[in-house]
């Protein structure tokens, strides 16, 4: 608009809004047009004024609305504000105009959307490291607190107390209370809050109700450590956090998308938080991993701690009902059982699963069926729900927090370490409060004594004080020889308090009772004073208190397995290369310049064995001290059954001579193991592991003796008649005559047909690529055993696609002719222990041992040739004594349908097998060629052992033939020996 223009529309007297849209104008008016609004106009404010003066050197607003412009005016309204005022800056110096303090549009949005995007992220969508909440999480439960009465109230009515609180409505209040109310830790609801599982809405707030759970009211809560700021609009205080003494960021998770910026925090079971912190407060290694409500299997194996870039693989449970169909009985985390449905449908849709029928049955709990078109493999169903429905889904966690007043991306594990020392010192500042209360307690406690017993309050100085100052100041007087033993100086207010004691609490003054409050009170300072010394303590006592009150309800729900893979320490690449320093006693990978064991991961572990028969397992590092007298180091594969160790050892400096072959499959890392019987001063003589195996055959020389032939002195044995125990197994004798060396003589040799198949217990699987435990070699009609811990075993083909049951106690090749030993609670017979022995037989459905009463139990199964059975007594008939029993003679073999023989009607507290003490014979060496028949009862390997035992035999046990005989208490209890490790045992009382 030009100049011509302006001035006209001055003179019409129109209205000259349009020039504060931001257009150029210049006016060399010497007088203001009154009919221009001022810049309190456009501030929405009211104002008028008169005056016909303007400051030259400041624009009026249409002249700057964000153009360049230029006036000439002389004169302006002193009575209104400059163009700079309106800015929201300072922007006169001296009284000018400030043109630095003009902002532009732009840099305005740009400030705007930073202070949206803090305020977001802080105030809105990302939880705070203290407490675990967000804020309308935070404002929630403070008003269920103030609120908190014992009984249950309104959702609505809770909504509508926290706006008072949270200015952004009941709607947001509503969903944040529901969703807490679902996850079951600090909430206890009533009504319908919707399912989880299936993806239905809470009912509307005003129809369900809520109060704050046990455990949040003894955890989350106490207002004399909490620290308190306004609330938004200035009328209340609430929290800043709140004194959570419970990493509840982890129990309960936390999603937000923010400004920029997201967070995700998994939930975690409760019980492990509670072990992670007692281990983390005992400087011990620990480890959490994800606990989800809706169940399912995980695989850890790329969480990363929950730090960004972490991947999580979660899994529906999928369960064969049999061949034709599928039921689906646990869903991801972070779908329902609807959507889980859908995907199914859309794949079957596209062609990628066989399935027939697809039935949600889905209702408290989830159960999803699918029926299966003829002639399709249930097994490569279940791998392709895996690979093309949400069955199998990947959650990307980020654990984001607000710390310090800002966002940072941590650890689980720094979260949890944040979290516990947080705990302890809020425990260190309750007992801080506690002791102050108590001292302020003991102080006036002291005083008020004082002031009784010497009857202050009858002197006569002060019965005739005339003014209270005077009174006041007698008191403090007569206080005065007083004052060095109390613990702060006497105050005005304490003379006023002692003097506000009325006459009916003095006569009613017993000095002994006031002697032990004192007591009393000092002796609680004393345990508060300790307390405070040993905060760690404290606090470990604090999560065990919480883990045994609650923990019980907090089962983890969440199965942690491997998908198809090993976990990381089996697959992970042989990067490294293992060596060994036998003179230092080091292992480790940067020991260039020793001796070189074999290639290896850094995670892997590695199992040393030593001269004196000790052996443990340790991980690798660059450099690890193992000590000296190392004879085998190797990486250890946990759950190797395959590798199998030969031994010859001596039992102690004077003892005999032993041969054992044994497998290490699971130990604890840096424990030390004896494969001796851990007698001081045993050595081992002969040692060697067989990866595959292998038995080999010795030659065993004796120290030369006086008037013994010298072919005597040779001896032959081969490790292959030799069983293969578990590792606490001491072998059996192989001389008592003093040996001189034992040497290789014969390599071990493998007789292989077929196929070999193997099976990985960490996915439940069978492979060919040697993964795993070795089951055998299969020929075309060879099957594999399943044996369950319920009690039921089935058999199947070797197919690699076969899925596994996760409790399975025994897998194998099937062999119809050997001979299994159980013990069974037959809860048709009143729970008696009965004793069966029998054969399995090839079934493809599911059979079962202890019989069809749900509540019969499966104490042990073993397939041990000749078990022996340890029968420890309990409740009433605990003063008995333990009886042994030889299982081979007490029953003879029946089908697996049988009942067995009743072991005894006393009340049992637990029944174990042990060690046998006899062996097939196909064990005993064959070594009659070269020793005769005076030199029999040394060299003879069987009969050495049973020569040596010293368990005295049953008595009536093993004669009793009768059926529901009972073994006598007068078995040889005194020689009870441990059962063997890695067979199943039950304890149990009636």
């Amino acid at each position: 608009m030009d100049d011509d223009k302006r001035i006209e529309n001055n003179e019409e007297e129109a209205v000259s809004n349009d020039n504060i849209a931001g257009e150029e104008g210049e006016t060399n008016s010497e007088e203001r047009d009154k009919s221009r609004p001022y810049v309190d106009d456009i501030a929405g404010e009211e104002g008028e004024t008169n005056s016909e003066e303007r400051d030259k050197s400041r624009p009026y607003v249409d002249d700057v609305a964000g153009e360049e412009g230029e006036t000439n005016s002389e004169e302006r309204d002193k009575s209104r504000p400059y163009i700079d005022d309106v800015a929201g800056e300072e922007g006169e110096v001296n009284g000018r105009f400030d043109a630095s303090a003009v902002k532009h549009l732009s840099g305005m949005y740009k400030n705007w959307f930073l202070d949206y995007a803090s305020y977001v992220i802080l105030e809105r969508a990302v939880p705070h490291i203290d407490d675990g909440l967000k804020p309308v999480q935070r404002r929630i439960l403070h008003s269920m607190k103030r609120m908190d009465d014992g009984r249950y109230n309104k959702v609505a009515n809770i909504a509508g107390h926290t706006m008072q609180f949270h200015p952004h409505g009941d709607a947001s209040i509503c969903d944040a209370l529901v969703q807490m109310g679902q996850k079951d830790l600090l909430i206890d609801t009533q009504g319908n809050w919707g399912n989880i599982f299936t993806g239905d809405r809470a009912a509307a707030p005003r129809y369900i109700e809520s109060r704050l759970s046990k455990f949040a009211l003894e955890t989350v809560f106490n207002p004399k450590t909490t620290e308190w700021q306004l609330s938004y609009d200035g009328r209340n205080k609430e929290p800043v956090t709140l004194p959570a003494k419970f990493p509840l960021l982890l129990a309960q998770g936390a999603e937000g998308i923010a400004v920029g910026l997201s967070s995700k925090i998994l939930p975690h079971n409760m019980v492990e938080i509670c072990d992670a912190a007692i281990n983390y407060l005992k400087e011990k290694p620990f480890a959490l991993y994800p606990d989800f409500p809706t169940g399912g299997s995980i695989d850890v194996e790329k969480y990363n701690d929950g730090q960004r870039g972490g991947t999580l693989k979660v899994r529906a449970k999928v369960e064969k009902i049999d061949n034709k169909t599928l039921v689906i009985r646990e869903v991801p985390f972070t779908k329902t059982a609807s959507s889980l449905a859908e995907s199914i449908t859309k794949a079957v849709e596209k062609g990628k699963l066989k399935i027939r029928k697809v039935e949600d049955m889905t209702a408290s709990e989830v159960e999803i069926q699918l029926h299966l078109t003829p002639g399709t493999s249930s097994d490569k169903t279940m791998d392709a729900l895996y690979a093309f429905t949400d069955c199998e889904v990947s959650i990307s966690p980020n654990c984001c927090v607000i710390s310090d007043n800002k966002p940072q991306f941590l650890t689980i594990s720094d979260v949890l370490r944040h979290s516990v020392n947080h705990t302890q010192g809020l425990l260190r500042r309750e007992l801080e409060i506690r002791k102050a209360e108590l001292e302020e307690q003991l102080f006036f406690s002291s005083l008020e004594r004082i002031f009784i017993e010497e009857r202050i309050y009858k002197e006569r100085g002060f019965e005739t004080a005339k003014t209270m100052d005077d009174a006041i100041k007698f008191v403090d007087g007569k206080l005065e020889p007083f004052k060095k033993n109390f613990i702060r100086e006497v105050k005005r207010e304490d003379i006023l308090r002692l003097m506000e004691i009325k006459m009916q609490r003095i006569l009613k003054f017993n000095k002994d009772k006031a002697d032990e409050l004192l007591k009393n009170i000092q002796a609680e300072i004393a345990e508060i004073n300790k307390d405070l010394s040993e905060m760690v303590r404290v606090t470990i006592e604090w999560f065990k208190h919480l883990k045994t009150k609650y923990g019980k309800d907090y089962p983890r729900k969440t199965e942690i397995k491997s998908f198809d893979t090993i976990v990381a320490a089996k697959v992970v690449d042989a990067n490294e290369k293992l060596y060994i320093d036998r003179k230092g006693g080091f292992i480790g990978t940067d020991l260039k310049k020793a001796e070189f064991v074999q290639n290896c991961s850094n995670l892997d572990d590695v199992i040393v064995f030593y001269r004196d028969g000790k052996y443990k397992v340790v991980h690798i590092a660059d450099k690890v001290f193992v000590d000296k007298g190392v004879i085998h180091v190797q990486v250890f594969k946990r759950n190797d059954r395959r590798t199998i160790y030969n031994v010859v050892y001596r039992d102690g400096a004077q003892g005999p001579y032993y041969i054992k072959r044994f497998n290490v499959v699971s130990v604890i890392r840096d424990k030390d193991y004896d494969l001796t019987q851990g007698t001081p001063s045993s050595r081992v003589l002969y040692f060697t592991a067989n990866p595959n195996g292998e038995a080999e055959t010795v030659k065993v020389i004796l120290k030369d003796q006086p008037g013994r032939a010298r072919f005597m002195r040779y001896l032959e044995r081969d490790f292959s008649n030799v069983l293969i125990k578990g590792k606490g197994a001491k072998g059996v004798i192989l001389s008592k005559d003093v040996v001189e060396r034992v040497s290789l003589k014969a390599h071990g040799t493998s007789t292989l047909g077929g196929r070999k198949v193997w099976f990985d217990a960490d996915v439940n699987r069978i492979n060919y690529e040697e993964q795993g435990t070795l089951l055998g070699e299969f020929n075309d009609k060879d099957t594999i055993l399943v044996v369950l811990d319920n009690g039921e075993f089935y058999t199947t083909n070797f197919d690699a696609a076969n899925h596994y049951e996760d409790n399975i106690f025994r897998l194998e090749k099937f062999d119809p002719e050997k001979t299994w030993t159980a013990v069974v609670i037959d809860a048709d017979n009143q729970g008696y222990p009965y004793l069966k022995r029998f054969c399995m037989e090839n079934a493809t459905r599911h059979q079962s041992i202890i019989g069809e009463n749900p509540k019969s139990k499966l104490v042990f199964l073993t397939d041990v040739a000749y078990p022996r059975v340890e029968i420890t007594y309990g409740g009433s008939d605990a003063n008995r004594g333990a009886d042994i029993v030889d299982a081979e003679e007490f029953v003879g073999i029946k089908g697996y349908k049988a009942k067995g023989k009743r072991l005894t009607t006393f009340k049992v507290s637990k029944i174990q097998e042990l060690e046998p003490t006899r062996f097939p014979k196909q064990d005993e060496p064959e070594d009659a060629e070269e020793v005769d028949e005076n030199e029999l009862e040394t060299t003879n390997v069987e009969e050495k052992a049973e020569s040596n035992n010293s368990e005295t035999p049953i008595t009536e046990a093993e004669n009793n033939a009768s059926e529901g005989s009972e073994p006598s208490e007068k078995s040889a209890k005194a020689n009870g020996k441990e059962a063997d490790e890695g067979q199943l045992t039950l304890l149990f009382e009636e």
